[in-house]
This record gives structure tokens, C-alpha cells and sequence, in this order.
């Protein structure tokens, strides 16, 4: 056997010294080429027919129909946007330039809130949302706007989870209460209508509306339903804060009881207070892996992360949805009530306004929360 081997080298060395020049369609010379493996770059060229690296390595003899020269650059496989909301703005921009021009070959959608399942006052709600990317709600379930996707031709892949806010939302609407056993039955086979149309697993955003209505038991009863399909749990889970703890608790928990792989979206102890909880959330995550769990987590690289001001709002008041709380804002009592009860865990002084729907509120971009407030005489609150 050893003899054997030493031949086949012998002629495997042969073979590629001799080989006949080859022509690819794209020839990537002289870069640094990092596999995604860990493994340490190795400088070579890459050969690329159709859509297909078709060989790496040394490649001086070989052309290109298109030759690109990468001294000083790296080369990599595309990178994963593991929580994208491109959702909307790839049916606007099917070339992706905002993603491809930074590696970006995968988007993965679905964060809490899906395209589908949609019933008909979901595809009003979707219209009726509509600023500057306007479109037609050509589909009802996840599969049929992948599908869509597809026809109108993209750029990049996509995948999705099916959030369970849209199948809460398909069943139940904004109603802050436990499922019946009708509901919870209505809600497992949509979920299962979504894997077996390509949905790579759930998601539930826990800190919005209504997403966060739904109680540990009810996820893992959904999980359970993904978990047939080797699925995978995905969550912004239920706290970043002062109970970052509890909510890496339950994930935990979801992920044992329903035999499910999980991962926790963006995790982070959001606010200089609560820095100090994430080793022991570290700590928990590490054990539930030794336990045989497979959890894992993916992080912001920065140190910044943006959502809406609503979230700022004690719970009661962002309930029913942006409706209901407009609705009491109204309410002299009750702003005043919201206001009192506003806890800023990120100074007003960093929390930085980038985008508005309401046409009149856009000079305000790039300005700070503090910043507004002062120019209106007004508390940040």
C-alpha cells in the first residue's frame, strides 16, 4: 500500500505539471485565497467556468476569458447575512448592489416576522407599509414569495425561517393571550406548510409585538414541528438587558424540549450595565453544548445596533401594535404615563436617528435623540 501511494503521488505531481493549459471563463490571479475553513490564506489563482470553481492553485500557464488580478487582495467565498432584512428591498433591487459590493452572496430573511404565511389583512398591512419600494403582494405563503423571488431574478440567495409573529399574526392578530387548542393546531400546520416549502426553520423576535405574546410552551410545541423537518430555532430572544440571563434560560430550554437546533440571533448584554452579564450568559450557553445541546450564537461585529424608538416604550403601550400605541399616545394620561416609564439604557446622547416614513421628520436624520431635544426644548423622554 505504501509503494502504491508513493506512485499515485508521483503521478499526481506529474500529471499537474504537464497538464495542458486550460482556458476558464474567469481567471483570479495572485490573490490570497481564504476557504472559510480557518485555515491560514495561501496565495494562488482561481479558475471559474459557468458557475462553478472549477480548479485553485497554481494556474501561471492557464487564461481567462476574463482575468482578474487580486495582488493584495483576498479572495473568499461569499459571505452570510444570517439575519438580512433584504426582503423588501431585492423586490426594488434584484442586483443587490448594497450587499454584493461587500461579499455578501447569502441573505437569510425571516427575523421573528416572515413573508408568509400572509392572509388578506397581512397583505393590506404589507401595502399599506410601502414607502419607497412599492410592489404588488403577488403571493400567501413563504414557499409562493420565494418562489416569486425567483421568477423576478435576484442576485444573491436567499433562504428564510418562518417567524412566528406572521403566524401569530395569520391566527391571532395582536391579541396578548395564550393560543387555543384550535389556534396552536392552525399555527403547527402553517408551520409545517412553510419547511415543506423551504423554510429552514422558525424565528421569533421576543422584545416586539407579537412575537414576544407567545409563552415558552408555545414555541417549543412549534419547534417540535420544525424539529421533524431537522430544522433549525433561531431567536432574538426575549431580553438583551437586565434579564439577558433568563432569556438565554429559555432558548436553552426550547432547544431541549423540542430537540431542536438553535442559535440566538446578535448576541450581546445591550447597555453598560448589563456588559458584566455576558460572560455568565457565555457560561450558560457553553454548558447546554457540553450537555450535548446544539446551540450557537451569531454577534454583531460592531458596537452599535439599530431598531425602532418604539422599543424605548414600556410594554403595555406597544401591545396591540404601532396602531393601538399611536392610539394612546393620544391619550394625555396615558403619554404622560409612557414617558414616566421610559428607561434608557443607551443615553440619549448615543442613540442616533437615521430613518423616517413621515416626510417632514427627514432633517432630523444624523441627530441624535439629545440633540432633538434640546433644538425643541423638551425632555429626551
Amino acid at each position: 500500500m505504501k509503494l502504491k501511494s508513493i506512485i499515485l503521488v508521483i503521478i499526481s505531481i506529474l500529471f499537474f505539471k504537464c497538464h495542458n493549459p486550460q482556458t476558464y471563463d474567469v481567471l483570479i490571479r495572485n490573490g490570497q485565497i481564504i476557504d472559510g475553513s480557518g485555515a491560514t490564506g495561501i496565495m494562488g489563482d482561481i479558475g471559474i467556468n459557468a458557475d462553478t470553481i472549477a480548479a485553485i492553485g497554481n494556474l501561471k500557464k492557464d487564461k481567462g476569458i476574463q482575468e482578474i488580478e487580486a495582488k493584495g487582495l483576498a479572495i473568499a467565498p461569499g459571505f452570510i447575512n444570517m439575519l438580512s432584512w433584504a426582503n423588501e428591498s431585492l423586490i426594488e433591487d434584484g442586483r443587490s448592489q448594497g450587499d454584493i459590493r461587500q461579499g455578501v452572496t447569502l441573505e437569510v430573511l425571516g427575523e421573528g416576522e416572515s413573508m408568509g404565511p400572509l392572509n388578506d389583512w397581512q397583505k393590506e398591512d404589507l401595502k399599506r407599509g410601502q414607502k419607497f419600494i412599492k410592489y404588488d403582494v403577488e403571493w400567501t405563503t413563504l414557499g409562493e414569495y420565494l418562489e416569486f423571488m425567483e421568477k423576478k431574478g435576484i442576485s444573491p440567495n436567499i433562504a428564510s425561517f418562518v417567524g412566528n409573529a406572521s403566524l401569530r399574526l395569520h391566527t391571532m392578530g395582536f391579541e396578548k393571550r395564550p393560543p387555543t387548542d384550535e389556534e396552536l393546531d392552525k399555527m403547527k400546520a402553517l408551520t409545517r406548510q412553510a419547511m415543506e416549502e423551504g423554510a429552514v426553520g422558525l424565528s421569533t423576535a421576543l422584545i416586539y409585538v407579537p412575537s414576544g405574546h407567545a409563552e415558552t410552551w408555545e414555541i417549543i410545541e412549534l419547534a417540535k414541528v420544525v424539529a421533524e423537518y431537522d430544522g433549525m430555532y433561531i431567536s432574538h430572544i426575549r431580553s438583551e438587558e437586565e434579564d439577558l440571563l433568563e432569556a438565554v434560560r429559555e432558548l436553552i430550554t426550547i432547544s431541549r424540549e423540542a430537540n431542536i437546533r438553535s442559535e440566538i440571533y446578535h448576541f450581546k448584554a445591550s447597555g453598560i450595565p448589563n456588559w458584566s452579564l455576558m460572560d455568565k450568559a457565555i457560561q450558560l450557553i457553553d454548558a447546554a453544548r457540553l450537555e450535548g445541546l446544539p446551540i450557537t450564537t451569531d454577534m454583531y461585529m460592531y458596537n452599535a445596533s439599530s431598531t425602532g424608538l418604539n422599543i424605548l416604550l414600556p410594554a403595555w403601550a406597544k401591545e396591540g401594535g404601532h396602531g393601538k400605541t399611536m392610539d394612546l399616545i393620544r391619550i394625555k394620561a396615558k403619554k404622560q404615563k409612557m414617558m414616566e416609564e421610559i428607561e434608557f439604557h443607551v443615553p440619549p446622547e448615543k442613540i442616533l436617528l437615521v430613518g423616517f416614513k413621515n416626510d417632514n421628520l427627514r432633517n432630523l436624520a444624523g441627530k441624535t435623540l439629545a440633540e432633538v431635544a434640546t433644538e425643541r426644548g423638551k425632555s429626551p423622554e
